[in-house]
């Protein structure tokens, strides 16, 4: 293959020349090489483009929510973002449209909300289109662990779901909570907060990644290695 990607779900995208299809784990391609790109399979899905659409494909192969999408995105929380026609929809796993908005920029659900974008300014709304936290942010991210990374007056910091500042806006860059540490940029280096905004791992890394079971990779001097969340190295 030209390109063969994860197993997820018990196949892998593979492509060959200009088409992509799947593979199972014995090596059997179980859908044709006959797409111009496909996705990992996730909660029985699979995002695949024909042409310049964009639509969705069971393990069998066979086409669930019709190709007919400029732009598409795997389910979360029940629904997808899609776009058609210059319009920010949500649908269901049926393809029923559940939600259309005219906003300039909308994002995938993350516990509840969605952020989303309006006169240069973002804040969230709820899967119903209700506007939960109004528009007063320069960037809005995603929703973790019951907290969200948000820009505003040029730094980064934290709001609850109610739009509360709870972690105050002075990181130059900062990320989402995994297993309650987040990863925050200050004087050029890397380090993690706690869920109160206290320094746990000191900002002298120049580059952390998120805590998964208990560990985080780290770089500092083009070398690169794992601490746990006292910032003991491993």
């Amino acid at each position: 293959y030209d390109y063969a990607g994860d197993f997820s779900e018990g196949y892998a995208s593979i492509q060959m020349g200009m088409l992509w299809g799947y593979i199972d784990k014995t090596g059997k391609e179980i859908i044709q090489l006959q797409y111009q790109s496909t996705q990992a399979f996730k909660g029985g899905l699979a995002i695949i483009k024909s042409g310049e659409k964009y639509g969705y494909i069971d393990p069998a192969g066979k086409i669930i929510i019709p190709l007919k999408y400029d732009f598409a995105t795997m389910f979360a929380e029940g629904l997808a973002l899609v776009k058609l026609d210059e319009k920010s929809l949500y649908i269901d796993k049926n393809g029923t449209e559940v939600l259309a908005t005219d906003y300039a920029w909308l994002g995938n659900l993350s516990e509840g909300l969605a952020p989303f974008s309006l006169n240069d300014k973002q804040g969230y709304i709820d899967k119903t289109g209700r506007v939960i936290i109004p528009p007063k942010f320069d960037n809005a991210g995603y929703f973790s662990e019951g907290l969200a990374c948000d820009k505003i007056g040029g730094k980064f910091g934290y709001i609850d779901k109610t739009g509360k500042q709870v972690i105050e806006a002075k990181f130059d860059d900062a990320r989402s909570f995994s297993e309650g540490m987040a990863e925050v940029k200050t004087g050029g280096k890397w380090g993690f907060i706690d869920k109160t905004g206290k320094e746990v791992i000191p900002a002298v890394y120049d580059y952390v990644g998120a805590f998964h079971e208990g560990l985080a990779r780290v770089e500092k001097n083009r070398k690169s290695g794992f601490v746990d969340k006292t910032g003991k190295g491993m």
